[in-house]
């Protein structure tokens, strides 16, 4: 008996991280079945009441006005249904069109971000072509001038401050990174999400709290349901400007999309995060990891402690990346290690 559990905890501690990603996979499709059966029982009764209002309503036309064939009532809400998922509306307070220059580029940033809301679409067979041979290469151009903004901005508002802030306070450099991406989190949230979300509740006046947020959130996430879209409903006596302020949406649609992945890199770089992930990797991978973290922090403390000395000089590296430093570290285990300098090396021959 004492065998067998020894076997299994010797086993359990063999494949640990296989163990783990079991158990995230289970969990993560747990969590999308919750998630369903949550939605299905709060929204399915507002769908049947609304279809039960709307039966109820096309009833009472019906009755109303006798003149009206059923037929023809339900070839006419067929026809509007259809151009509303096209973008296109009958209702007579909406004078917004789809397909100007400034609407045309909205639709733009919502398709090359991947955000989608499908309030407008290509109603030719000329634009739906040109959409797919755009966007084959404008959205993998989007996703790798995202990454090279995000990489720029990575250096300014997170590592410099982390790195300064560590030199002048000697905090613990976890810790602070930490702390740095929760203030930074939080600004995030009241710059893009909360103000935001007040001032639309100013402009749009069918709109709540609530449903700013829903909007804002659901945008700079780049989820774009396209239940709520800024300007949709509005005449020309509520915007005067309908041209400027899709203009204004799209600037800070691309703007709050770069501030989120900002924030997402910054917590996925954390320390905590690297520890973390490495619970579900393979072996070989985690110890890949663990050696490049290390090699980095050692490249970060030294340039920190030769920055002053060596601005004026340029010295190629010893070896020549991140990789064949791991590799090197691993094949040279039982050996000096790499950051052992080279002066203790003679002091032993020496001695």
């Amino acid at each position: 008996m004492v065998r067998s559990c020894s076997w299994c905890a010797r086993l359990v501690d063999q494949h640990r991280s296989t163990l783990n990603f079991v158990l995230l996979v289970f969990g993560y499709i747990l969590y999308v079945v919750i998630g369903a059966g949550i939605f299905s029982a709060i929204e399915l009764p507002y769908e049947s009441g609304l279809r039960q209002e709307l039966k109820a309503a096309r009833d009472d036309f019906l009755s109303e006005n006798t003149c009206v064939s059923d037929a023809r009532l339900e070839e006419l809400l067929g026809r509007a249904l259809e151009a509303s998922n096209y973008g296109v509306s009958i209702l007579n307070n909406v004078t917004l069109r789809n397909w100007d220059f400034v609407s045309s580029l909205f639709f733009t940033s919502t398709v090359l971000t991947t955000t989608g809301y499908g309030h407008a679409v290509p109603l030719s067979d000329e634009g739906k072509a040109f959409c797919i041979c755009y966007t084959l290469l404008g959205v993998p151009a989007t996703l790798f001038f995202l990454s090279v903004v995000v990489q720029r901005l990575m250096v300014v508002v997170s590592r410099r401050p982390v790195s300064y802030f560590h030199r002048r306070w000697a905090m613990s450099k976890p810790n602070l990174a930490a702390i740095h991406a929760t203030c930074l989190a939080l600004v995030m949230v009241l710059g893009f999400l909360i103000i935001p979300a007040w001032i639309f509740i100013s402009v749009e006046r069918d709109w709540n709290f609530l449903d700013s947020l829903y909007f804002c959130f659901i945008s700079l996430t780049t989820i774009g349901l396209g239940d709520y879209v800024p300007g949709e409903t509005h005449s020309t006596e509520d915007n005067p400007h309908p041209q400027l302020y899709r203009l204004a949406i799209t600037i800070y649609l691309l703007l709050g999309l770069v501030c989120v992945l900002v924030v997402m890199e910054t917590c996925y770089e954390l320390p905590q995060m690297r520890r973390f992930r490495q619970r579900f990797y393979e072996e070989n991978v985690r110890e890949l990891d663990s050696e490049t973290t290390n090699i980095i922090d050692q490249e970060q403390m030294s340039d920190e402690l030769h920055e002053p000395a060596d601005r004026g000089t340029t010295q190629p590296p010893a070896i020549s990346s991140v990789l064949e430093q791991a590799a090197s570290m691993r094949e040279g285990s039982n050996s000096a290690p790499y950051t052992q300098a080279s002066g203790s090396t003679a002091n032993q021959k020496d001695r």
